[in-house]
């Protein structure tokens, strides 16, 4: 008999049995990520993320997994939802908690529910949907949703009853590049030049630029680049993000071989670091710090140094985060993203949906407007 379980952290779940369900080649949904975010205390209870995970069995056999939270605020997400909690607010309603399927603090589209390849995608589906309506219901949870999923399981989502929202982000595409000049050979003159006029504005300060992968990243850098992190979050938000020491001190190996730090280092002194993680296809920019405010030298730890990562490697694609319109003229694309939403109160589903297809039409729209200001050649 097939059913569904839930635990409360992820090392209720046997390491090898998730990671034999899951796309061993996306880094976050392996399990040495997703426990590496609990063990530090980055995902909890206490920080609003309490780890609710789906099991599904057939008999002794685990055939599918996904992860779930209950979250009791609305960051750390990257598809917004303030403006539903707001309305639950002002009609003295509570919206958290709220069951939420996504990778903490990471914006990057992948599956969320995976299953062993012998299952009936429907009747998995079907009976995971049921499943988290009915602990929605029993527990009074205000709503479900299931952040950038990929456009497939996204659309079976939607014919399972929950709503999908068409997001925006900007990804850059590799059409075979065999270098960087290769890739600005597509824009037209004007922005090709803007793109060589900031690259090589950073040479004046004297800045080496290092690419480290994997085991290069030793403790020390590791300890560099947290505080340029925390620096710069406690500069624009007031508090040290959300990830701490120890998350960095906690991935494994497995998860080292899928990561890379760009630094800037001037003389004998590191100045700035941009976090990525790479699958065999993507790249996914995450993180960027710095101790100093030099023009320019953002754009070249998180952009173009991703894009030469790309080239050099052979990957398709590069995720830079979410939102950022300036990413627009150095040659990356809007592109739609997807998340999915079901409502429990009746007295707003109606309301919410609404908004929901409004947002998606505007997203659209807006994709199509922002086309026009791509860097590219007519021909292109």
């Amino acid at each position: 008999m097939i059913k569904c379980n839930f635990v409360d952290s992820i090392i209720r779940i046997d390491s090898d049995v998730w990671n034999s369900l899951v796309d061993d080649k996306f880094p976050f949904m392996q399990y040495d990520f997703l426990y590496a975010l609990e063990i530090s205390g980055c995902v909890s209870a206490k920080s609003g993320w309490k780890p609710h995970h789906l099991i599904v069995s057939n008999g002794d056999n685990i055939i599918a997994v996904m992860p779930l939270y209950l979250k009791y605020h609305s960051y750390g997400e990257y598809i917004f939802d303030f403006s539903w909690a707001r309305a639950y607010e002002q009609y003295g309603i509570d919206y958290y908690p709220k069951l939420l399927s996504a990778i903490p603090f990471v914006p990057a589209s992948g599956v969320r529910l995976a299953y062993s390849n012998s299952v009936d995608t429907q009747e998995v589906f079907k009976l995971v949907s049921e499943s988290l309506r009915a602990l929605s219901v029993e527990n009074g949870y205000s709503s479900i949703h299931i952040l950038l999923s990929d456009g497939r399981e996204s659309n079976i989502w939607n014919a399972s009853g929950f709503k999908r929202k068409i997001n925006t982000q900007f990804h850059w595409f590799n059409d075979n590049y065999e270098t960087f000049d290769h890739f600005l050979e597509t824009f037209n003159s004007r922005k090709r030049k803007a793109v060589r006029k900031e690259r090589a504005s950073i040479s004046q300060y004297e800045i080496d630029v290092e690419v480290k992968v994997g085991k290069e990243i030793t403790s020390d850098l590791w300890d560099i680049f947290f505080n340029f992190y925390r620096d710069t979050y406690q500069k624009r938000s007031g508090h040290n993000g959300y990830l701490n020491r120890e998350f960095f001190r906690s991935l494994s190996d497995l998860i080292l071989a899928q990561t890379m730090v760009v630094f800037a280092k001037r003389g004998t002194e590191y100045i700035a670091g941009a976090l990525y993680f790479f699958s065999d296809t993507t790249l996914y920019g995450r993180h960027w710090g710095c101790i100093e405010n030099i023009e320019m030298l953002h754009f070249e730890l998180c952009y173009y140094s991703g894009i030469e990562f790309c080239i050099k490697h052979g990957l398709q694609k590069f995720e830079a985060g979410a939102q950022g319109e300036h990413k627009i003229q150095r040659g990356f694309i809007p592109n739609e993203v997807y998340s999915n939403h079901w409502v429990l109160d009746a007295r707003f589903q109606n309301a919410i949906n609404q908004n929901i297809l409004e947002e998606s039409n505007a997203n659209l729209r807006y994709i199509e407007e922002m086309k026009a200001f791509l860097p590219f050649k007519k021909e292109y």
